[in-house]
């Protein structure tokens, strides 16, 4: 009776814990909006991705301008030249823009759906300018060089810390790692013991320590640029 009841506790432990880590995960591209780590990791990933490819989208725009075209289809040669995420958000601020929306309202829209700093600074610019008619071409070019800056410090940062992060990952799966290992050395003692109450609530406090101990890990080598 025990026994049964310390395996449905472990079931329900394990089964809490896959969902906390996919909850939230839609089979879409695009931002996954969810609370779970896999999500907010999917969408710091593509956000990322997006913050690297804003310089080049800033040039991109720039140049147009210069060529003489409008804000709008400056717009429009990020979608025809970018790649994914940058031309697909263009692409839906392109969209918006059509059917009617204001055009402060569909760069605020995009600003929140992508969650950039980069992006504001860049947003905020460009409405700054219309209405006081500043030179967006000079800003563009400024907020790039800024940016690419930014950036150049971020991996120097991220090169830093990269021991950090990796003593984290090995404290964090060394005690999977030596409990697989006793279980396949010592079977006929792990097993008994793993599907007792004891047992069960052992491997629950260590996976606890174990989140416990890679957070405070993450927050100290985690620098913001």
């Amino acid at each position: 009776m025990i026994q049964i009841a310390a395996i449905a506790l472990f079931a329900m432990s394990l089964g809490g814990v896959v969902y906390f880590i996919l909850s939230g995960v839609k089979v879409k591209a695009g931002w996954q909006k969810g609370n779970g780590p896999i999500a907010r990791w999917l969408d710091e990933r593509r956000r990322t991705k997006f913050n690297d490819q804003l310089p080049e989208a800033l040039a991109t725009m720039s140049n147009a301008l210069r060529a003489g075209f409008s804000i709008s289809q400056a717009f429009e040669s990020v979608v025809d030249q970018g790649e994914k995420p940058m031309s697909e958000e263009f692409a839906i601020l392109q969209q918006q823009l059509r059917i009617g929306m204001s055009f402060e309202d569909a760069l605020s829209s995009m600003s929140d759906r992508v969650g950039s700093e980069d992006l504001t600074l860049v947003t905020t610019a460009i409405l700054i300018s219309r209405k006081t008619g500043g030179n967006v071409t000079e800003i563009f070019d400024k907020i790039s060089d800024t940016i690419r800056a930014r950036q150049k410090i971020a991996r120097k940062v991220r090169t830093l810390t990269a021991q950090g992060r990796m003593q984290g990952l090995l404290v964090s799966a060394m005690p999977f790692i030596l409990g697989i290992a006793m279980v396949l050395l010592k079977p006929e003692m792990m097993i008994p013991f793993l599907c007792s109450l004891t047992g069960v609530v052992s491997v629950v406090v260590v996976l606890l320590l174990i989140a416990v101990g890679w957070l405070i890990i993450r927050k100290i080598i985690k620098i913001d640029v």
